[in-house]
């Protein structure tokens, strides 16, 4: 079992900066596969990147490739998403969440990942 707690949502202006943070509880964090997703008004919930177990892989959306960066750090359970120049259309509610394998065809999709964080609000202003 993995409860997931993401940090760090709020305004920020189109071209700066914000970074998401998605603490994890538990003792076998390392041994999961972690991705972000988001989730706009109205829209259904997309994959934006997973990062491999000992973060030697990332899989990014094509959406946020060169603008957001993920990472992790498993000696504080934690990932982290680095938002760099977003845009008003990466506004959402990002989430965390977790799973064990690492397929790149299964992560895009929600279903088969196990466990999931509460959500942080992201609002991009222009």
């Amino acid at each position: 079992q993995v409860q997931l707690v993401e940090s760090g949502g709020g305004l920020v202006q189109a071209g700066g900066s914000l970074r998401l943070s998605c603490a994890a509880s538990g003792r076998t964090f390392s041994t999961y596969v972690m991705g972000w997703f988001r989730q706009a008004p109205g829209k259904e919930r997309e994959f934006v990147v997973a990062i491999s177990w000992s973060d030697d892989m990332t899989y990014y959306a094509d959406t946020v490739k060169g603008g957001f960066t993920s990472s992790r750090d498993n000696a504080k359970n934690t990932v982290y998403l680095q938002m760099n120049s977003p845009k008003p259309e990466d506004t959402a509610v990002y989430y965390c969440a977790a799973r064990i394998t690492w397929d790149t065809k299964m992560m895009v999709t929600t279903s088969p990942w196990s466990y999931w964080g509460q959500g942080t609000q992201v609002t991009v202003s222009s």
